[in-house]
């Protein structure tokens, strides 16, 4: 009953959404791929039984690079497993096929009960693992009734949406209780699952794989392709403001203009949070008389004689782009996004600040803040405060770089922790004959 409640519901919703969706869809070429696999669960078909299948769901672009050390260090450890990555955005799927070209990769079906019950019959996983927190009543309903055990990893779980499960917890509670396994951050998030009606047995702090994985080392090949792309030179300096959202751009275009007089060798870098936005902030920079290097039109030269200005407007380069910054304002963090992630430029060392609304990295904000590792600003006249400071005082912005630096390289180790909890998970799987190829045909 309550499966066909919520397809009403789902309908209803889609039915609400579809001019914007089709709005979108026209405008920018957004949600043409994947209808088939989304609406009627047509993922790819199983053939191998003899290896196990573990089913990896990374919502979008942030979750599947965090899967990069974690498939890495599991296949290290268990070479025979066979892997499919769902995504829900495009850009997370295009993503995951350029990281994971040797893996399948699907879009995860809507939570109608006939999409997710025909997915998970032609997949028939060992094991299915979200990467963070999503809560699909039908799908964890129904990987229940086929008996797959599923796992939550590097979990997290703001005061926010905290607050809004606690006002249905008779609705979250027993979807809690069917993970398997719950692998979260700190010891917080574990407290905060536990108060929605969790099973303590099945919960563990393996802290933040976010951690690990991250570069460090500034001249890597990829940085090293950027640097050349924006022509950079030895004694020019960077400022970088990168997952931006309306208006940050703005705010960082104001800060470059006025210390272009007092600093002439500082190069500006914007990347986008949605790289479909570049238009628009091309338009924005060219209004400002600068002149843009755009990387999605490697072809297109710069017109005009104004201060050259890059703009990344493409998926999965930020992390290495954060290499060239002496300065990093992480954004999504002056609008009500709550924040990005700003683990990669601190691991670079840079000078990094971000706006003051960070919840969905509160931890992290509030890990680097005791140490004084990043910076807070509140607004557009504190962001140039601490830019220009930074970049007048560069032994203050290395003191502060190395002590960022440092912090990430002590956090790591959750990716281990991970893999360990995943591989326990397997082996406690209900019980199924491979040695005919059925797997789980008769648990159907």
């Amino acid at each position: 009953m309550l499966g066909q409640i919520l397809n009403l519901c789902y309908a209803v919703l889609l039915l609400v959404l579809s001019p914007a969706l089709v709005w979108k869809r026209i405008r920018v070429g957004k949600y043409r791929r994947g209808w088939s696999q989304k609406l009627c669960g047509t993922l790819p078909v199983r053939q191998d039984f003899q290896r196990p299948l573990i089913w990896f769901h990374a919502v979008s672009v942030g979750e599947v690079m965090q899967l990069r050390q974690v498939l890495a260090c599991l296949q290290a450890r268990a070479p025979a497993l066979q892997i499919l990555i769902t995504t829900t955005t495009e850009t997370g799927f295009d993503v995951a096929r350029e990281k994971f070209p040797e893996h399948a990769v699907a879009f995860l079906p809507l939570d109608f009960t006939w999409a997710v019950r025909q997915a998970l019959r032609r997949v028939r996983p060992d094991l299915v693992v979200l990467v963070e927190l999503e809560l699909w009543p039908n799908f964890l309903r129904e990987a229940a009734r086929q008996q797959i055990p599923v796992a939550l990893v590097n979990g997290r779980l703001s005061p926010r949406s905290h607050r809004g499960y606690s006002r249905v917890k008779w609705l979250i509670e027993p979807l809690l209780l069917r993970f398997s396994r719950i692998g979260v951050q700190s010891a917080e998030y574990r407290d905060r699952f536990l108060s929605l009606g969790a099973d303590p047995r099945s919960i563990s702090i393996t802290g933040s794989i976010k951690f690990d994985g991250v570069v460090t080392d500034r001249g890597n090949p990829r940085t090293q392709a950027l640097r050349d792309w924006l022509q950079l030179q030895p004694d020019e300096l960077v400022f970088i403001a990168g997952s931006t959202s309306e208006p940050e751009e703005d705010y960082a275009v104001d800060v470059y203009q006025r210390l272009l007089s007092q600093l002439p060798q500082l190069r500006l870098v914007i990347v986008p949070r949605h790289p479909e936005r570049g238009p628009a902030i091309l338009s924005l920079l060219r209004q400002r008389g600068m002149r843009v290097l755009q990387r999605s039109q490697p072809g297109i030269l710069p017109m005009g004689t104004g201060p050259l200005v890059g703009l990344l407007d493409t998926v999965g380069e930020l992390g290495a782009c954060w290499g060239m910054a002496d300065v990093a304002f992480v954004g999504g963090s002056f609008g009500p996004r709550g924040g990005q992630n700003m683990l990669e430029p601190a691991a670079y060392g840079a000078a990094v600040c971000h706006g003051p609304n960070t919840w969905n990295f509160r931890q992290v904000v509030e890990l680097f803040a005791q140490s004084q590792a990043t910076c807070t600003v509140q607004n557009p006249e504190e962001l140039e405060l601490f830019v220009r400071t930074m970049l007048t005082d560069r032994s203050q912005a290395q003191a502060m770089g190395q002590r960022a630096q440092q912090i990430v390289l002590s956090q790591q180790g959750a990716t281990a922790r991970t893999v360990d909890l995943l591989l326990s998970a397997l082996d406690r799987q209900p019980a199924g004959d491979t040695s005919d190829g059925t797997n789980r045909a008769s648990r159907e």
